[in-house]
């Protein structure tokens, strides 16, 4: 007899019984509910009939055609009828309709019968009975996991007949409705059958479709299943999102692990090429967190989970098996980190620990495979670069290492067998390998990293020969022609380096000419249109050393002008501007070479020029300032966060901005040649104001002396990227300032850096208009020590160029012809040129244009006119030009490392600005930046000193990795500008001690060596006489007359050469006795003559038994006693000579000083000195030819360590 409540108890028992998977208490369960409840007939029929199918599935368990065909002989094609009839007939229970329904369609799709299965499948249970929606939030389990049953069935028929797009509509159409299945976490067994069966047919159909260019990953819901996929294991209950279970879910499907590995491909592929993040179906989100943060938030976990799988999944192989899964995925994984560890992703897209904690996940990827592989090379060359990302270099050249022997083994047994290896490294990428470890040696290393480089690129040199003749028609053999255009330029890289840090100066010419040859080669037509400015920069340098100005600087103007339109995928691995970044160093050294070239003008434009190709100081310097607009500090943030503050220095790297630093330092070193140094002096503050916004605050004060502080006006307060390269009108007033005749300078206008703390000062000086900024005394280091042998300039004689409203002879005019092919006019180029620029050559330029006509920029006016019409190659060369595309990785140093560095940079700022105030006069201002400088030198010392200890690379001796200097080096370059000092304070002898101190940090320091060397061999020639015995009174701080002091130093000298009688009679000389012991003053009033000293000497001498014994002429002449000596023994003098001249000998053999014309000049005068004339002309003539293409600073500070590297 029915009973309602078993009725009610069996049907839940039943329902569970399906969704648990226990299909064996299904027919005891169906009897009772036909006994309790016989309504329920469609119910019963249905379980009956998923029974048959069930188990049919569970006799033929191996495939799936042996399924079908087991379930098309079962007697569930005899309950077809029945179950149609029973659909008909039911109308009261809209659940018992909808679940017999789907088991039809299953029935008929088991049958194969794909047509009808589509036919009589239903849609969503809301879609199908409307007026029941509000109970679809009530409805059983089972109908759930039939709904989900029915929606994969439907969407497998569309792909079966060869309908993806249908199938893919099925899918999504179908997601949303089942989000509750997602979301409450899958728990019975049906459920997680269907509900995974679901998601990886939806996976690996879009993503099949997405392979064959059917759907597109710039879609809204491109990523929509895979993150369904990715919710249905992180709420399951029974696995964590970070442990998801691995296999197989069912008979015949592809590995879990395979839907993840489609997953990240996904992700990867976006992320590759830079897609809009797709946001549908997407986890919640802060919303302030940008796009780019929760890609790599979602490409983080997914490739957590991928890993693992991958993984535990993996054993290690034998010595003959491969792990090509394993490999594909690290390389997919190093493709999106040189992505994401580039300069198109910034730091705080990365989340937590930025560019370091990816670079560290990167290097645990890494190593776990390892693992998994067997002695894979790829995995290995990856090693290197992640390890030199994060600077550490040793673990980086010890994974090349292991690479590259590997390497070469590989290779060697190849061309043995015969039988080609696929998990070896093909040849372009081990060419392109080496170059990337040789460019890292050479800019990042010291000697023997170098040393390295020199030999690998032996080595690069064999294999480039071997591999460029290989036959093309092997696509894993064939080389691509950037690729060997990139090794020749590596050769010559490394040779161009060593021949710079080399003892052996006899083969430093022929290392130089190769690498010439070796760069010449990377540049030539054979390798296709693409020319690298890597390759430019180094040959230009090398040729701008040998002073072969004019085809160096034909060189680096085609890369200027060549304009090339910029690649989505250049930008985002480079970063923003990455064309302009690239072109900086190439500006400099232009600015350098017209320098040398006396064209002042010009090489004043090419450094305005390196900033002004950023078009608005705003994108390069970004809204910040030093110190704000506002005197509320309040005011200052709330301009930062809606202007957004940053700019492209904000994204650079320590080198880049070092570069832009130095650029200044050239400027100024240009403005202080042609206006003279009181200019330069006022300019210099900008150094300080441009540092701190460069590299931030070092807690240095930055203060020699006070001044008082104006009003802060309009005309006062002017940001900082006016204050930085100047604007036009305060360029051009500065440049109008005059240092005539007994004029005095005009004080620079007042600007937010001259009105704060951070403030020089700034005097007025006289300046004689006869005398040049540079000294013509071999021994005068006062100034830039450039001496006689200086270049002569076009109308014969060497002129230094004044400003309009000073007198003296104007700068050599422009040539305008020489440089661009025509005029000024005709390039329409008059306008770029500030008025300061035009004021100093105003008596030979053009008058100004009208304010009509156009200005174009200088990288067009190639369009205009050139000047390699004579060649043939240019317009060729200048069309395959193409900007800095970096070969090694972004390399982020620690911290402390970054400190050291950017200290040494900070006392470079604070000694060019005491060699500024030394040649102004203004010594007590240099002396004061000397001290800062030493100041930060020894917290410099401190720093390493602690974290030196038990580390071979670091030490206060050793310049370490990715740093220019040591400390003892930086100490030295401190000294020897306390050395320069010393001279111009007129203290020889303190500035010799001062040069001993210097090179006893440093023994190969060049200025010291020079300012020394010259000092002894004045001591030699006796132009420097001995100190006085007893010293002269100390006026204390008293102020003399001018000619007290001549009067003071001639005696203190011991000549009165320049005294007449009646002088010497009013000024008598210093005692050189200690008072009251020496003979009468009025008896010395006359010093004896030359004859009777002679007599006096020849004087017998007593011994102590009082008996006269003639003069002992073994040991040389008798000294005389001290205070009566007006000169050094001879033995003395000789060893002042000698000593100079081994000093300049080594100098000149050294990398750092074969091209010194200082040192050569020096090394001359020592030749000359020695008897040795034609040494001496020999090397008088070689200066000649070094001053003659001198710029106006060397040629190593356009990049830091003076390398060729970029």
């Amino acid at each position: 007899m029915p009973d309602p409540v078993k009725a009610a108890n069996y049907i839940q028992q039943l329902n569970e019984a399906r969704c648990d998977d226990n299909w064996d208490a299904v027919p005891e369960l169906i009897r009772k509910v036909r006994k309790h409840a016989p309504e329920r007939t469609c119910l019963a029929q249905t379980a009956a009939t998923e029974h048959s199918i069930t188990k049919a599935s569970v006799k033929q368990p191996s495939t799936a055609e042996a399924t079908d065909a087991a379930a098309s002989s079962l007697e569930a094609a005899t309950h077809l009828p029945t179950l149609l009839t029973l659909i008909e007939t039911e109308t009261l229970h809209p659940e018992d309709l909808y679940q017999a329904r789907v088991c039809v369609g299953w029935l008929h799709w088991v049958l194969r019968e794909y047509s009808l299965a589509l036919e009589r499948l239903p849609r969503t249970f809301e879609a199908e009975y409307p007026d029941h929606a509000d109970e679809a939030h009530n409805l059983s389990e089972w109908t759930k996991v039939c709904a989900l049953k029915a929606a994969y069935l439907r969407a497998n028929c569309l792909a079966r007949q060869h309908e993806r797009a249908g199938a893919l509509e099925a899918f999504e159409v179908a997601l949303p409705s089942l989000s509750s299945v997602w979301t409450a976490g899958p728990t019975r067994p049906q459920t997680r059958y269907w509900a995974e069966l679901f998601l990886t047919e939806y996976c690996m159909l879009a993503s099949t479709a997405t392979k064959q260019g059917e759907k597109s990953l710039q879609q809204e819901d491109c990523l929509s299943g895979f993150r369904t996929w990715a919710k249905y294991w992180a709420g399951s209950k029974n696995t964590a999102a970070q442990s998801v279970v691995g296999g197989y879910g069912f008979r015949g499907s592809v590995p879990r692990r395979q839907v993840w590995s489609e997953y990240y491909q996904a992700l990867s592929e976006i992320l590759q090429r830079d897609l809009p993040y797709p946001t549908g179906n997407a986890a919640i989100v802060n919303g302030e967190t940008s796009a780019r943060a929760q890609l790599r938030a979602e490409l983080k976990k997914v490739e957590i989970i991928y890993q693992g799988l991958l993984y535990s999944e993996t054993k290690f192989p034998k010595a003959d098996e491969l792990r090509a899964e394993v490999e594909r995925f690290v390389n997919t994984a190093m493709r999106n980190w040189a992505i994401l560890n580039g300069r198109g992703w910034k730091e705080h897209d990365l989340g937590t620990g930025g560019r370091d904690a990816l670079s560290r996940g990167t290097l645990e990827m890494l190593y776990g495979a390892a693992t998994k592989t067997y002695h894979s090379t790829s995995i290995l060359r990856h090693l290197f670069t992640v390890h030199l990302a994060l600077a550490e270099f040793d673990l980086a050249f010890m994974s090349f290492d292991s690479w590259f022997e590997l390497v070469k083994k590989g290779k060697a047994r190849v061309e043995k067998t015969g039988h080609d290896e696929p998990a070896l490294d093909s040849n372009a990428t081990t060419l392109e390998t080496i170059s990337a470890c040789i460019a890292a040696l050479c800019r990042y290393g010291g000697r023997e990293a170098v040393e390295k480089a020199y030999k690998l690129a032996e080595e690069l040199e064999k294999l480039t020969e071997k591999y460029g003749r290989t036959d093309v028609d092997n696509h894993r053999s064939a080389v691509p022609l950037n690729i060997l255009s990139l090794a020749w330029q590596s050769v010559g890289l490394a040779n161009a380096q060593w021949a710079r840090t080399t003892f052996d100066s006899e083969s430093r010419s022929t290392i130089q000419e190769k690498a010439i040859k070796s760069l010449r080669r990377s540049l030539s037509p054979e390798f296709g249109n693409v020319v690298d400015v890597k390759g430019v920069f180094a040959l230009g340098v090398l040729y701008a050393e040998q002073r072969k100005l004019p085809i160096a600087i034909e060189l680096v103007k085609m890369a200027l002008l060549a304009d090339k339109a910029v690649k989505e995928h250049e930008e985002l691995h480079n970063g923003p501007f990455w064309r302009e970044r690239s072109l900086i160093p190439l500006w400099h050294l232009l600015a350098l070479m017209l320098s040398a070239r006396q064209e002042y003008v010009m090489a004043a434009r090419a450094c305005e020029g390196a900033i002004e190709q950023f078009k608005d100081p705003v994108v390069l310097f970004g809204t910040r300032s030093l110190n704000g607009g506002f005197r509320s500090e309040h005011l200052n943030e709330v301009v930062t966060e809606k202007t957004g503050g940053d700019g492209i220095v904000d994204e650079m790297d320590d080198y880049e901005k070092e570069s832009i630093l130095e650029i200044k330092m050239t400027q100024l070193a240009i403005l202080e040649l042609v206006e003279g140094p009181a200019v330069a002096v006022n300019a210099s503050t900008e150094l300080l104001t441009l540092f701190p916004r460069l590299f931030g605050d070092l807690e240095q004060k930055i203060e020699l002396s006070k001044v008082v502080e104006p009003p802060k006006t309009t005309a006062t307060a002017r940001s900082l990227r006016d204050s930085v390269f100047g604007v036009r009108s305060e360029r051009a007033m500065r440049h109008r300032q005059s240092v005539g005749n007994n004029e005095k300078t005009t004080s620079r206008p007042q600007t937010m850096q001259s009105v704060a703390t951070t403030t020089l000062t700034q005097h007025t000086t006289h300046e004689d208009p006869n005398s040049s900024r540079r000294s013509v005394g071999s021994s005068d280091l006062k100034g830039r020590s450039r001496n006689s042998l200086r270049k002569r300039d076009r109308s014969g004689s060497r002129q230094r160029a004044m400003s309009v409203s000073g007198g003296g002879p104007p700068v050599p005019p422009l040539d305008a012809e020489r440089f661009l092919g025509g005029s000024l006019e005709e390039h329409g180029l008059q306008q770029y040129f500030t008025s300061g620029t035009r004021s100093i050559s105003a008596s030979h330029a053009s008058p100004p244009p009208s304010s009509s006509s156009q200005a174009i920029p200088l990288r067009h006016a190639a369009s205009h006119g050139s000047a390699l019409g004579g060649n043939k190659n240019a317009e060729a060369l200048k069309k395959r030009i193409e900007s800095f595309s970096p070969l090694l990785p972004y390399v982020h140093f620690p911290q402390e490392h970054s400190k050291r560095k950017r200290k040494s940079i900070l006392v470079n700022v604070w000694l060019t600005i005491a060699g500024f105030y030394r040649r102004a006069g203004l010594l007590d201002d240099s002396q004061k930046a000397i001290a800062e400088a030493q100041l930060i030198v020894q917290s410099l010392e401190q720093s390493v000193s602690n974290d030196a200890p038990g580390s071979e690379s670091l030490s206060v001796r050793v310049a370490g990795w990715g740093m220019d200097k040591s400390v003892e080096q930086i100490l030295a370059d401190v000294w020897a500008e306390k050395g320069k000092l010393s001279i111009a304070r007129g203290r020889p002898y303190q500035a010799r001690a001062d040069f001993e101190t210097a090179l006893a940090h440093f023994p190969d320091h060049a200025v010291a060596i020079v300012g020394l060397s010259n000092i002894l061999l004045d001591i030699y020639t006796e132009k420097l006489l001995p100190p006085p015995a007893v010293p002269g009174l100390d006026l204390g701080g008293a102020s003399l007359t001018d000619s007290d002091t001549l009067l003071t130093d001639l005696l203190i000298r011991g000549d009165d050469d320049g005294l007449d009688d009646d002088d010497d009679a009013k000024y008598p000389g210093l005692p050189s006795v200690p008072l009251g012991l020496g003979p009468d003053r009025k008896k010395q009033a006359r010093r004896p003559q030359p004859d009777e000293e002679e007599d006096d000497d020849e004087e017998e001498y007593e011994d102590e038994d009082g008996k006269k014994k003639g003069k002992n002429t073994l040991l040389g002449p008798e000294l005389p006693p001290p205070y009566k000596a007006t000169s050094l023994p001879i033995n003395d003098r000789l060893s002042a000579r000698d000593r100079a001249y081994g000093l300049l000998s080594g100098l000149t053999k050294l990398g750092s000083g074969w091209n010194d014309s200082e040192a050569w000049f020096a090394l001359a005068r020592a030749y000359e000195e020695s008897g040795q004339g034609d040494k001496a002309r020999a090397a008088l003539w070689w200066c000649v030819e070094l001053e003659d293409g001198r710029g106006v600073r060397e040629w190593g500070v356009v990049v830091g360590g003076g390398g060729y590297v970029l």
